[in-house]
């Protein structure tokens, strides 16, 4: 099934886009921070990075859950 239609796969892929963006705002922070790249796939890019660095501990907290979820209840 594709993960649009499943929703804990959706999850899943939402939840590694945030943090993978995260990740590389704080590895290459001129990839995401430049002063057009604020709008079209660049700029949603931008936004999971800003999510996953203003609600880390959320995140952090649903990525656990997400990982405890698949590898024991699936």
């Amino acid at each position: 099934m594709s993960a649009l239609f499943n929703f804990q796969s959706l999850l899943t892929v939402i939840l590694l886009l945030i943090c993978s963006c995260t990740y590389l705002r704080h590895t290459v922070p001129s990839l995401l921070d430049n002063r057009l790249g604020k709008v079209g796939f660049q700029g949603t890019l931008w936004k999971c990075a800003r999510i996953g660095e203003r609600k880390s501990p959320y995140v952090a907290a649903s990525c656990l859950l997400m990982a405890f979820n698949i590898l024991f209840w699936n």
